[in-house]
C-alpha cells in the first residue's frame, strides 16, 4: 500500500484514461469523481474503476471521443445524448444546466441517456446542494438483481441518491444501492479470491453463495426482499423508459473488457424550496428534524462520516494498493 496525495491521484487517473483513448474533458471529469469517492470512503467507485473504465476505451465499450449534447429541452427539463462516453461529462452538462433550469422554473428533471457508470451517485449531487436545492439522483445499471419471484437477474443494482442543502453546514446526503451491498463489493472480493458474507447474493441457480464468482455469475439479494426489488423496477422505469436507454438486462456487465456499449441511463430531479413553503421554512424545518434525530446519541446524519473522511483524505492523501497503482504507470 502507498500514500498518495488527492492531486496527485487524478492527475495519475487521468493520464491512464486519456492513454486509453478519452479525451481531455472526460479524462479530467471522470478522474475528479472517482478521487472524490475514494476520499469519501467509497473504494468500490474511485480509482479502482480506472483499470475496468481503460478496458472499456480501448475495447469500444465507450467512446472516448464522445461528447454529449442536449437532444431535448423544455423550461424544467432535459434529455442528454452521452453518446456512449463515459457518463460523467454527460452527468456534468446535465447537472449544470439542470441547476440553471430549477433556479429559474422550480423544478427541472434532467435524464442521461446512451451512458456509462456513473460512480458515486451522490458526487453528482453535490453541487445541487450547494446551490441551495434539493437534488435526487438515479441510474440503472447491468442486471443484477431478479424481479420478485423470478431467477434471472433483470434489473441493476440501481444507485439512488438524494441531498439535501443546510444553512449553515454540510448537506445531509443519502446514497445507497438497492442491493443488500454495492455490487462493487462483489467485484472486488471476486478480483481479491475472497468470500462474500451470507445474505450478499446467490448463484445462478438462485441459490445463497459465499463465492464472488458464483455471485457474479448469478444474482444480487434485494435491499429489503421485495421492497428493493420493486424500487430497482422503478428506478429501471424512470431511468429507460423515459430517456431511450437500456434497460438492465440489455446491457452486459461492466467488470468484463468484452460486451455491448451498456447504453445505460441516469436522472436527476431538482427542487428549489424557495418555490414551495420557501426556502427559510425549508431550512427551518430541516433543522427541526435534524434535533430531533440527533437527540439519540446513537444518530450519526448520512454523509458526515464521508465528509469527515474527505478532510481528513485531503490533508493526508488516500492509500492505495501498490498493485492498482502500478496498473496505472505509478512509480
Amino acid at each position: 500500500m502507498s500514500t498518495i496525495s488527492l492531486s496527485s491521484l487524478i492527475t495519475l487517473a487521468q493520464d491512464t484514461l486519456a492513454a486509453a483513448g478519452a479525451n481531455p474533458a472526460m479524462a479530467e471529469t471522470t478522474a475528479k469523481a472517482l478521487v472524490f469517492a475514494d476520499a469519501h470512503g467509497i473504494a468500490t467507485h474511485g480509482v479502482s474503476r480506472v483499470p475496468s473504465y481503460a478496458l472499456h476505451l480501448s475495447s469500444g465499450r465507450a467512446d472516448g471521443g464522445a461528447e454529449p449534447e442536449i437532444v431535448q429541452e423544455k423550461p424544467s427539463a432535459l434529455l442528454v445524448d452521452a453518446r456512449t462516453g463515459l457518463a460523467f461529462p454527460a452527468c456534468e452538462l446535465a447537472i449544470t444546466t439542470a441547476i440553471e433550469k430549477a433556479k429559474q422554473t422550480g423544478i427541472c428533471i434532467a435524464g442521461v441517456t446512451n451512458s456509462h457508470h456513473f460512480g458515486m451517485a451522490a458526487y453528482h449531487l453535490e453541487p445541487v446542494a450547494h446551490a441551495g436545492l434539493i437534488g435526487l439522483a438515479f441510474s440503472n445499471s447491468p442486471s443484477a438483481i431478479t424481479a420478485w419471484g423470478g431467477k434471472r437477474p433483470l434489473f441493476g443494482t440501481n444507485p439512488i441518491a438524494a441531498a439535501f442543502p443546510r444553512e449553515q453546514a454540510e448537506p445531509v446526503v443519502i446514497d445507497l444501492s438497492l442491493s443488500q451491498v454495492a455490487r462493487g463489493k462483489v467485484i472486488l472480493a471476486a478480483g481479491d479470491d475472497k468470500p462474500i458474507p451470507d445474505g450478499w447474493a446467490l448463484d445462478s441457480e438462485g441459490r445463497p453463495t459465499n463465492d464472488a464468482k458464483a455471485a457474479l455469475k448469478g444474482s444480487m439479494q434485494a435491499a429489503g426482499g421485495v421492497k428493493g426489488s420493486m424500487l430497482a423496477l422503478m428506478v429501471e422505469v424512470l431511468c429507460v423508459a423515459l430517456t431511450g436507454a437500456n434497460f438492465g438486462y440489455e446491457a452486459d456487465p461492466l467488470y468484463d473488457d468484452t460486451g455491448n456499449e451498456p447504453r445505460l441511463g441516469q436522472v436527476f430531479i431538482l427542487i428549489d424550496p424557495q418555490a414551495l413553503a420557501g426556502q427559510q421554512t425549508y431550512f427551518n424545518r430541516l433543522e427541526d428534524l435534524i434535533a430531533a434525530m440527533l437527540e439519540d446519541d446513537g444518530v450519526r446524519l448520512p454523509g458526515a462520516r464521508r465528509h469527515d473522511l474527505a478532510n481528513r483524505s485531503q490533508e493526508e492523501g488516500l492509500t492505495v494498493p501498490d498493485s492498482l497503482l502500478a496498473q496505472m504507470g505509478y512509480q
